[in-house]
């Protein structure tokens, strides 16, 4: 069995979106590092930089970073509809969800931990450098909807790893109400994405909040 290692409202609400479509059982580990505990220790022993998610495969491998985990996802389970079936459009998927982690997920760690940037930086430039961050991640997201059409979903004729991975990092810094204002289309396709069944669920367990 896999073993994923996440939190509440985390990205690993992604990992265990795309394995509920593959319909494939995991043990969830709560671990995380503003939460420390067994679970935080036991990752840190797998993964020196305690990111989540990290997942461990049946064999023992280690997968870390959510784009690569998701991808793998995909091509371990062929024809369960995490990546499209045709290559030109696997292609796409691909490169979708290596522009969500290398673009919106680096915005974000700005806009979270200004620090790791500036240490020295007073509160003022910390704002300053989050006002810059979430300017450009919201271009960011912008710029990713004009260029990966929904037909109807982002993975096709239903969710797959794409869509559950930008409905997951869409719910940060402000990113869904500004595309509610600028692309309200693609707001509605992350509302649909939301409400999918075996999907649902698992947002609604890490945002109830938003159920």
């Amino acid at each position: 069995m896999y073993k994923l290692y996440g939190s509440q409202g985390s990205g690993s609400a992604a990992v265990e979106a795309a394995m509920a479509i593959a319909g494939v059982d995991c043990a969830l580990v709560e671990a995380a590092t503003w939460s420390p505990g067994p679970g935080l220790d036991e990752l840190r022993r797998i993964n020196p930089l305690a990111q989540i998610p990290t997942l461990v495969a049946p064999d023992g491998s280690i997968l870390t970073e959510s784009a690569a985990i998701l991808i793998h996802l995909g091509l371990e389970f062929p024809g369960c509809g995490l990546l499209p079936a045709s290559a030109a459009a696997q292609a796409q998927a691909i490169r979708g969800l290596v522009y969500i982690a290398a673009n919106c997920y680096a915005m974000i760690g700005v806009i979270d931990y200004p620090e790791r940037l500036c240490a020295d930086a007073d509160e003022a430039l910390r704002e300053r450098l989050r006002d810059g961050a979430r300017h450009r991640l919201h271009a960011l997201w912008d710029a990713f909807v004009d260029q990966f059409p929904a037909t109807p979903f982002l993975g096709g004729a239903a969710p797959g790893a794409l869509d559950v991975l930008a409905a997951v990092v869409s719910r940060w810094s402000g990113a869904r109400p500004h595309l509610a204002q600028t692309r309200p289309r693609f707001a509605d396709l992350l509302q649909r994405i939301d409400t999918t069944p075996r999907i649902a669920a698992i947002f609604q367990r890490h945002w109830p909040a938003d159920a």
